[in-house]
């Protein structure tokens, strides 16, 4: 959908930060949340990690926003470097994006996407949030990995597939409308 590298830029932060949002809460409130609110005897999530003092990242207790900061800026790195051209790669190799059905094109890259960018946003997360308190060794490291692709996958397809890409995709369309409508009137001369 975005035509040029601005675009793209655009598309990416949009994606980006509405997904580490979506990741945090997930993270901190559906899969760790019960196990906090435990170890700090509190009733609600956020009781918990106010009194833990943050969320334990790199060996230190950050607010919850540096935690959203970090993420949000390895994830758009990513993307912009590996995840967007990529994934535009590997579903050409299935799909003609001039022949196929836009919708078909669009899923494909976005399977492509989740496919790519799950396990190494999983892994930078397991090197952020590894237990440095007990040393460290790589076989942890690695267990680590494999059970944040296992809890974030199925969340990540599922979300981009019905809810992210969808919002993302009205909210660029909305911005770029004029540019949008214009790329459409060249073509439809072009074809004519």
């Amino acid at each position: 959908m975005p035509r040029n590298q601005f675009q793209r830029m655009v598309f990416a932060f949009l994606t980006v930060l509405i997904t580490v949002h979506a990741y945090v809460f997930y993270s901190l409130y559906v899969v760790n949340g019960n196990t906090l609110m435990e170890l700090n005897q509190t009733g609600s999530v956020l009781a918990a990690i106010n009194k833990q003092g943050g969320v334990y990242m790199f060996a230190h207790y950050l607010p919850i926003w540096a935690v959203i900061l970090i993420e949000f800026c390895c994830a758009y790195c990513l993307e912009i470097i590996m995840g967007s051209p990529c994934s535009f790669k590997l579903a050409s190799r299935v799909f003609d994006p001039r022949k196929d059905h836009p919708m078909l094109f669009e899923s494909a890259i976005i399977c492509a996407t989740v496919g790519l960018m799950c396990p190494a946003m999983s892994f930078l997360a397991a090197i952020m949030y590894y237990p440095y308190y007990a040393g460290f060794h790589v076989a942890t490291l690695l267990a680590n990995w494999l059970k944040l692709v296992c809890f974030n996958f199925p969340f990540a397809f599922f979300t981009q597939m019905f809810f992210i890409q969808p919002c993302v995709r009205t909210l660029f369309r909305f911005l770029f409308r004029k540019d949008i409508q214009n790329q459409e009137s060249m073509q439809i001369e072009l074809e004519s």
